[in-house]
This record gives structure tokens, sequence and C-alpha cells, in this order.
């Protein structure tokens, strides 16, 4: 009692003194916390995430990563308790198969939300055994031998997007918002390869549902939320408010679930019943034979594997199509059309490649200037425009994050302790002059062309070269986690941009005006404008050629 008493009176004498004694105590635990104070970066970061938060309000964190590593070298701490590497070794050791990485809590934000229960789809979940049971029971859907299925899908998508651009904008001195218009090709197209049925983005020219907008909010909710993960439980994912929604008093479910809850409704008669029933193309039980889509590989994955693929999963696969699949493409699209028209030589290139072809009557369709994905495969220009686009402007725009697995691992030539949330950065690496060589923040597509005379020479370094920068690109992610629908994306792209460029000379509407871009997790652009002038169909100068494949 006596040392009480006199204790208590001497430490609240004392607390002006104690009080900032404990705080920096505490700091330091946070500065040293890993032994992550060993590595280069700056104070405040490393001392709490609420920085990294305010950076990523900004909307353009991609910047300031670039500047981290310029003056810090290729390892940079990034947070209390994260790093960023820049390193082309340092890809393998984190992204590499087989090496227990997990994703960070950054991705469970992006869960979607259906009355009250999170939806743990193939991008958003951190269990790797739970990823790899879903992408087993979805893989072949997604095979680059189911591309030739999906194909008229997309090319009804694309005959309408032709018809529509003229319909609306060519000969038009106001032009369009070409991302907008973009990102309505991409949903549309989604919604025809998962559905059977587009959604009306193209027909009508609008938002249909808002979604656009929607997942242009939600995503700038994502990207600073995602560096502070506890403050989506207080948010959006509230325990009490999906608690509410769960026991039918609120409604929590993310517009971009009911969006496609909404299209599946259209082809399931109930989407809550454990027994969904695969429909025709006409959305009727018995109607005939169709092409394969998407949802009904999901529903032929459920009846397979019962025990794991749920109607859960199934809409889970549908809303992420939805999520992620049009975002994405829209953006690396936007991307190969701004950096052509920026670059009059490259598109000047790209056109004789798509002109010559023509009129050596190797396309197939001279009526309506679609080309086929077996045709775009042949022209090479097309191909180093496509990748230097996806090198130039990478649709993630924060490091992909992971968890180092325990005790620890060696990460480029350093050990780093289990725990520890590490990440590249895209737009860091991409720009590595070492991979990629001189001139990286330049738009070159030629750097991915074997240069003719060290072909000719026999020099098997072109190749290795060419393999070696395809080896360090992550607009798809990297590793067990690749985006599963890359090869949708692709079928997308490759088919659009010469299909395009057959039928119309694109300008931009005012030159002197750059994009903007808004780096919400994916790097949208802003602020695109361009015009439209119906270009005549090349013809072939011989007839059609017999080789069309």
């Amino acid at each position: 009692m006596a040392l009480s008493e006199t204790l208590l009176p001497l430490v609240l004498s004392n607390l002006p003194i104690i009080l900032p004694l404990l705080l920096l105590l505490h700091l330091a635990l946070i500065y040293t916390h890993n032994s992550l104070h060993k590595f280069p970066g700056p104070l405040l970061p490393s001392l709490s995430n609420v920085y990294r938060f305010f950076i990523v309000l900004r909307q353009r964190p991609e910047l300031w990563h670039q500047s981290l590593h310029r003056k810090y070298g290729p390892v940079v701490r990034l947070g209390p308790n994260s790093l960023m590497f820049s390193s082309p070794t340092s890809l393998k050791a984190i992204y590499g198969l087989n090496k227990g990485f997990v994703k960070s809590d950054f991705y469970i934000v992006q869960q979607a939300v259906v009355k009250g229960e999170r939806l743990e789809s193939l991008f958003s979940t951190t269990d790797n055994n739970f990823h790899s049971q879903f992408r087993r029971c979805v893989s072949s859907a997604f095979a680059m031998s189911a591309l030739v299925q999906y194909e008229p899908f997309v090319d009804n998508t694309t005959k309408l997007f032709l018809r529509q651009t003229e319909n609306l904008f060519a000969g038009k001195e106001e032009g369009c918002d070409f991302t907008r218009w973009l990102q309505f090709y991409a949903f549309d197209v989604i919604g025809e390869i998962t559905y059977s049925k587009r959604h009306g983005f193209i027909e009508n020219n609008e938002d249909v549902d808002g979604i656009v907008s929607y997942l242009s909010k939600l995503f700038l909710y994502v990207a600073p939320v995602g560096q502070m993960p506890v403050l989506d439980t207080l948010l959006l994912k509230n325990p009490i408010y999906l608690k509410l929604s769960q026991w039918g008093l609120l409604d929590s479910t993310f517009p971009v679930a009911k969006f496609a809850r909404d299209r599946m409704a259209e082809r399931i008669p109930d989407v809550d019943s454990e027994s969904l029933l695969p429909v025709s193309s006409t959305g009727l039980p018995g109607a005939g034979p169709q092409q394969p889509d998407l949802l009904s590989k999901f529903l032929a994955a459920k009846e397979k594997r019962p025990d794991f693929m749920t109607s859960a999963e199934v809409q889970t696969m549908a809303v992420s199509m939805a999520f992620a699949g049009s975002e994405t493409t829209a953006i690396t699209l936007s991307a190969v059309f701004y950096y052509l028209l920026r670059n009059p030589p490259a598109l000047e290139a790209l056109r004789r490649e798509i002109d010559s072809f023509a009129r050596e009557g190797r396309f197939s369709d001279y009526e309506t200037g679609l080309v086929t994905w077996h045709e775009a495969q042949k022209l090479g220009y097309l191909d180093a425009v496509v990748k230097e686009a996806f090198r130039m402007h990478p649709a993630p725009g924060l490091p992909l994050e992971r968890v180092v697995p325990e005790p620890g691992v060696e990460i480029d030539g350093r050990w780093v302790k289990g725990g520890t949330v590490v990440g590249v950065s895209a737009w860091v690496m991409h720009r590595n002059e070492d991979v990629f060589g001189d001139g990286a923040e330049a738009f070159r597509p030629e750097r991915w062309l074997p240069d003719p005379a060290k072909v000719a020479a026999g020099e098997e370094e072109e190749a290795k070269r060419i393999k070696n920068m395809d080896g360090h690109m992550l607009q798809f992610g990297m590793g067990s986690r690749t985006c599963i629908g890359k090869n949708i994306s692709l079928l997308e792209i490759y088919k659009v941009v010469p299909s395009l460029l057959r039928r119309f000379e694109i300008r931009l509407h005012d030159p002197s005006q750059e994009w903007k871009l808004v780096n919400a997790w994916f790097v949208k652009q802003n602020n695109f404008q361009a015009n439209f002038e119906k270009r005549p169909l090349v013809m072939p100068e011989g007839g059609i050629s017999e080789e069309k494949v």
C-alpha cells in the first residue's frame, strides 16, 4: 500500500515524460519489426501504414514507387511490415511455383458481398488450397484451346461494336470518350462469353445499371483501404452491417454482384437454388444445342465436383467475370490506341502490315472488317504493339502483395522473415532497362521484334532477349496466381484492334490534351477523346487467298 501510494503520484507527476518515452518505444518496436530496419526506405512509411494510405488516396502511387526505387535501390521498405522489390531475380523468389507465399489481406478487401456473405473468389482468396481446388474446377474453361469456342461470341459483339462506332461516332466532330466506349465493348463481350447474352452497353451507348460508374468508385475505395485492410471491417464489411444483411434487415449486396445475379437469373430460374440447371442458347431447357459459354462450363464443373463447386462458387465466377474481366481489358485497349495515336510511325507501321495482309487476300472477312484470332496471330507488328502497350501501361498499379512463409526466405540475396508482406510493382519492373533495354520509358514496339541482321547471322541471342522480356511481364500477374482469364482478354484485344483499324481512321480529338491517369489499383485512363472517320476496306489485289489460316 505504501509503495502504491508513493509510486502512483510519482508516475502521475512524470506523465509528460513517460508518455513520450512509451510512444518512442512503441515506434522503435514498429521500426525494428521483423528486422525491417535493415532495409532502406523513407522513415514515415516504416512507422505507419497511414502514410501509404494517403499516398494511394492521391491516385498516382506508381510514381511514388518508381521514385523510391530510384532513390533507395532494388529493395525498399514500404511500410511497417512490407517491402517492395524491383530486381528481376526477385520475381521468381516471390511469385515462383510452390514457394509457399500467399496473397496479403489487400485482396480480401476486394471480395464482393452477397446477402451479408463474402464471396471468396479465385482472385481475392488468400487460401492457396482453396485457390488450387477452385482453379482445377474451372481451368479448362479458360484454356487457350477453349478460345475457338468463345470466338463466335466475341465476333457477335465486335461486329455490333464496329457498326455502332460507325453509326454513333464516324464523322462526328465531337468524337467519343474512347476509354468508356472500349469498356462498354469489354463488358458486352464478357456478357456474351459468360451468359450468351450482351448486357446492352453498346446497343444503348450507356452505363447499364450504373455498373461502370460503380466499379470506378469501388476501386477508388479498394486501393487506399487495401493499404490498411482493418478499415474494411469498419466500413463495407462491418460485421454488424453484414449480420443485419444476413437477417434480411439490410441489403449489403454489392451492385456488381447484383448485376451478375440478374444476368444469371435470365438463364437460371432460381439462382439461390442448389440445383442450377444447364440451359440452351435461348435460356429455356431443351431448346436445342448451343455453343458452350462460361456459365454452362461453370455449371458442368458443379455437376462434376458438387462437394466443392457449389452454387456460391458458380455465382462467384460470374461476379468475377464482371468485376475484373472488363476493367483490365478496356485499360489495355485504351493504352494500345493512345500510344499508337501518340506515335504516328508505329500506327503507320501497323496499318501497313494490316493493309498488306488485306491486299494479299489473307483476311477471311472483306465485308465487316472483322479479324479472326488465327489471322491476328500472323500479324507480327500487331503482337509487338500489344506487348509494348502491356509493358508501358500494365493494368495493376500497386505491388502484387504476397506474405513470406515461415520461417522466412532469401529474396534477391537478402533474408526476409516470415510474415513480411513483399511485392513487385509492374510499373517499376516494366521500366527496368536491364530487362527491356535502353529507353524503357518510351513506347517502342520494335523492341519486341528480333533484329533481322542478327537473325540472318544465325545468332540466338534475339530469341533469348525477347523470351527474357516476356518472362518479366506482370500485367496478368505471375506464377500460380496468374489471371485465369488472360486468354479471353487476349482474344478480345487481338481481334478488335486490327478490326477497328481496318474500318476507321482514328485520331486524337485534341492532340494538345494528355490523358489523365487514375491509379485506383487498376490504372484507368480519363480524358481520352478520339474521332473516327470511316475507312474503305482494303481489298485483295488478286482475289482472296486460299491461305486464311
